[in-house]
């Protein structure tokens, strides 16, 4: 499949093209050129995805391919870094997914960016992000993934500070692109410590050997060094994929256009952490104190933005507090198998295939509705179902998705989740069913503010979307509705053999019912105008205050950053820096200067001078000899 080599280099063309020659073309043509590469580069990776799902499996598993590789650095005769295309389930499958919601984006921002300023610099960095992120799920080694991680790092700062004139926006780039870059370092220096014990970048041999094995007996601060060596390169995906408390950059990144917030939130950057656990799962079950830490991390994110989404009055904002809860299901679903039991691993990444659809759909009609009323606010909005028919319906077949009502895709996807950690702890299952039941609740709170409720005063009538944009939300509707019955364990499995999904009756039942209730309090409190939400909001103003601030952790981290780091670690430092540091060069100076200043008559040039000076020293020298 040496063609797939064409998934990668295409888009890196078209941001070439798009982006050195991009303001000498029309929006149309530009945006027609991004849309059409796009095009191509999903009907490869369909392609690849068909001739590599149809081909026949050795002793029941999928071949792991790697149609194009070559040697880039070489450090050691066993250490070196490469550069070529891993073709196995999961990153065939992320393909799939990537270039999917991608063209949906692109067709979708052909109307919603028409007639914006630097729309052709917009479809050039729509490229860069695609190239990115396909370059990221086909790494051959995990030196090679973190390239492409930081390229998407990059890339995703540039779409959220699209609109550069826009302080907010400019700011939420600056904290998305810092904050992941701390959680980076994580993941470097873990990158360096597996390598060095592992002797190998290499995918393929770390997770078929015992990569660690190395590495025991090794401790530091009581921890082993292959703890360590995970644990950090998790914090790089914690990152990435905004886990509590490396969250906080992904709700300002709603500041870009909300295409890009579909694409960076939906199937491609926050889904590049569960894709490095799920990379590295064979690694991650040597030590199953980081499966842990992975299980506990997701687990209180998952309730943590549940909590906080549903006090949330931007609707982007739901969406994007809605996108940390979900990431973390598929983080506690990894945390949760093992070895010997991969329905977690499974769990994750069917779920991760389905959120992609819905949420995809529910960021394009969140899109919608803003072109329709301009405003992010609920507030503003209000029985737009009158006005917009194919947006409510859509937008009503992924709320009903994310809150797990089948037959749509997000129930079956999620009850083998909550099956999973069932298995593991009745606790946690427990602990996940209700995060279930509030993730009900806000997206209907959602549903009905915008498309029920109380109608809001508009200056303009509101309009269904046009057909560039209205055609994504009826595809991804589609996708939603039937992906749920795609026998996925046939394909993607921790351990490569086929795994018959079954739903866990006694699991599924129970996760629907409190869905049901989630809708039926949302549907009595928000459906009709009243003002049990404004009574229920005075009743528990001190928890509403603190989930509506987002417990603060904002603030918490300008307290730390501004008070503690800035003012009183950096200030003292700077300090020393002008002053002592400074002081004593500017003191060499000096001292250079006026000693230079004081000599400078022995170099006069003056022939007489000269003479005297030599006669006198002359003169010096014998009287000394004489003397001595």
């Amino acid at each position: 499949m040496e063609y797939s080599l064409i998934i990668l280099l295409l888009p890196m063309v078209m941001f070439l093209v798009l982006g050195l020659f991009g303001h000498k073309m029309s929006h149309r043509v530009a945006g027609l050129l991004g849309t059409t590469g796009l095009a191509v580069i999903t009907a490869l990776a369909y392609t690849v995805a068909v001739q590599y799902f149809s081909m026949p499996r050795i002793d029941g598993k999928f071949t792991t391919l790697i149609p194009v590789n070559f040697e880039w650095l070489r450090f050691t005769d066993a250490l070196h870094i490469d550069l070529g295309i891993l073709l196995d389930p999961i990153s065939v499958m992320m393909l799939v997914v990537i270039t999917t919601v991608s063209l949906m984006v692109h067709i979708y921002s052909m109307g919603y960016m028409h007639g914006e300023v630097g729309f052709q610099r917009y479809f050039a960095f729509l490229s860069l992000f695609s190239f990115s992120m396909l370059g990221l799920v086909v790494a051959t080694n995990i030196f090679q993934m973190y390239i492409f991680w930081e390229l998407v790092g990059a890339s995703s700062y540039l779409l959220i500070g699209f609109y550069y004139t826009k302080p907010s926006a400019v700011s939420a780039s600056k904290k998305a692109f810092i904050v992941t870059r701390f959680a980076d370092l994580g993941f470097l220096i873990g990158i360096l410590i597996l390598s060095y014990f592992a002797q190998t970048f290499d995918f393929n041999t770390l997770t078929t050997g015992n990569a660690l094995s190395s590495m025991a007996g090794k401790t530091f601060m009581g921890l082993s060094v292959g703890v360590w060596a995970m644990s950090l390169i998790f914090m790089g995906g914690a990152g990435k994929s905004a886990m509590f408390p490396l969250h906080i950059w992904l709700p300002d990144a709603m500041e870009g256009p909300t295409p890009v917030s579909a694409l960076i939130h939906a199937a491609t950057m926050v889904v590049a952490g569960v894709y490095l656990v799920a990379r590295l799962f064979p690694v991650y079950c040597q030590v199953p104190e980081v499966l842990d830490l992975i299980t506990y991390v997701g687990a209180f994110t998952a309730l943590y933005a549940a909590v906080v989404a549903c006090v949330q009055t931007d609707i982007k904002r739901v969406l994007a507090f809605s996108t940390i809860s979900q990431i973390a299901f598929m983080m506690v679903a990894l945390g949760v198998a093992s070895a010997d039991h991969g329905l977690g691993y499974m769990a994750s990444m069917f779920h991760l295939f389905t959120h992609a659809m819905f949420k995809a759909l529910l960021f394009l009609g969140a899109g919608a509705i803003i072109h329709a009323v301009h405003s992010n606010e609920m507030s503003h909005m209000g029985g737009l179902r009158k006005y917009m028919p194919v947006t409510h319906i859509t937008f009503l077949i992924a709320c009903l998705a994310i809150a797990g009502i089948p037959p749509f895709s997000g129930f079956f996807s999620k009850d083998e989740i909550l099956a999973a950690t069932f298995q593991k702890s009745t606790f946690l299952g427990i602990w996940m069913t209700v995060v279930a039941g509030l993730t009900a609740f806000y997206m209907f709170r959602l549903y009905y503010n915008i498309f029920w409720g109380k109608e809001a005063n508009h200056e303009h009538t509101p309009h269904e979307a046009p057909k560039s944009m209205y055609f994504p939300l009826i595809f991804l509707a589609l996708v939603t509705c039937l992906a749920g019955f795609i026998p996925f364990g046939e394909f993607v499995t921790s351990d490569g053999l086929p795994y018959h999904i079954h739903i866990e009756m006694s699991v599924a039942v129970t996760s629907v019912i409190v869905a049901l209730i989630g809708i039926a309090i949302a549907t009595w409190l928000y459906k009709d105008p009243n003002n049990k939400p404004d009574r229920m909001a005075t009743a528990m103003s001190g928890l509403y205050k603190w989930a509506y601030h987002r417990f603060y952790i904002d603030e918490v981290y300008q307290f730390i950053t501004h008070k503690i780091i800035f003012n009183g670690i950096c200030t003292p430092i700077a300090w020393f820096d002008r002053h002592v540091v400074d002081g004593t060069m500017n003191m060499f100076a000096w001292l250079t200067q006026t000693v230079s200043y004081k000599i400078r008559g022995l170099q006069s040039g003056q022939l007489q001078s000269y003479a005297w000076i030599f006669l006198m020293g002359a003169l010096v020298i014998a009287l000394l000899v004489i003397c001595l």
